[in-house]
């Protein structure tokens, strides 16, 4: 997980967006709590693309890559429709149904983190403080789960070699690694994949030091230098786990 700099909000949000919003708002306080999201909105291509482009085309979770292999979905950090403050919990109604349209609610994501594992779960660490509707201030909340636009994931979730752990026992490090499933075995395998190409880079750079007057060695040397320094990119999968490793 790497830090997303959120970009400009797609015009369908600011328009349909906002009035789907105030129906939402109207039905509430109005004691009808029978919500009915369009999904044609925050799931518009618009949204969509712009979500995918601020984030490199990554999952804003995992970092993984999979539009080669599926479609990904436009997630709610806060869940729309209902909330779980832990995993096996009855599901809350209603959710953060005044956040559905909201650009700073809306994240690109994989399947497999969305689907099987977050979910509806988003616990805070007092939940007594959680918002129970448009007039309360969310403000209030203490999120457990990273959110990337937000918190800088690198100050919680370390790499021990491929596998991710929470800093400083960081209770939201630790927290989003659960949720998220980010250790899952799958996932550990795709990034052990790609930490075997960083440490031959590092073997080799290793290898010309040793012998300073070979000039192919020396030239392949930093060749291996430059593709290490890419590997650190944000659009690069894994990029977190790179950088913890070279750091």
């Amino acid at each position: 997980m790497i830090f997303i700099q959120r970009g400009s909000v797609p015009e369908i949000l600011n328009q349909d967006g906002q009035a789907k919003t105030r129906v939402l708002c109207a039905n509430y306080d109005q004691g009808n709590r029978a919500f009915d999201f369009d999904n044609t909105i925050y799931g518009h291509e618009t949204v969509k693309q712009a979500l995918i482009k601020m984030q490199h085309g990554k999952c804003c979770f995992c970092e993984s890559k999979t539009q080669h292999i599926a479609f990904g979905d436009v997630e709610h950090y806060r869940p729309k429709a209902g909330y779980k403050q832990n995993l096996g919990n009855p599901l809350q109604k209603p959710g953060y149904y005044w956040l559905a349209y909201a650009w700073d609610n809306l994240l690109f994501c994989c399947e497999c983190c969305n689907r099987q594992y977050k979910k509806n779960l988003f616990p805070l660490l007092n939940h007594e403080k959680r918002a129970q509707c448009h007039i309360d201030d969310i403000g209030m909340e203490t999120p457990l789960l990273i959110n990337p636009t937000l918190t800088e994931p690198s100050n919680h979730i370390g790499f021990r070699e491929e596998i991710p752990y929470p800093i400083n026992d960081s209770l939201y490090g630790k927290t989003t690694i659960a949720i998220l499933g980010l250790d899952r075995e799958d996932l550990n395998e795709r990034r052990r994949e790609k930490l075997n190409i960083i440490r031959a880079l590092l073997e080799l750079i290793k290898v010309s030091k040793k012998s300073p007057y070979q000039k192919d060695l020396k030239l392949l040397a930093e060749e291996a230098h430059q593709l290490l320094n890419k590997e650190k990119l944000p659009q690069v999968e894994y990029s977190a786990m790179i950088t913890a490793i070279l750091a």
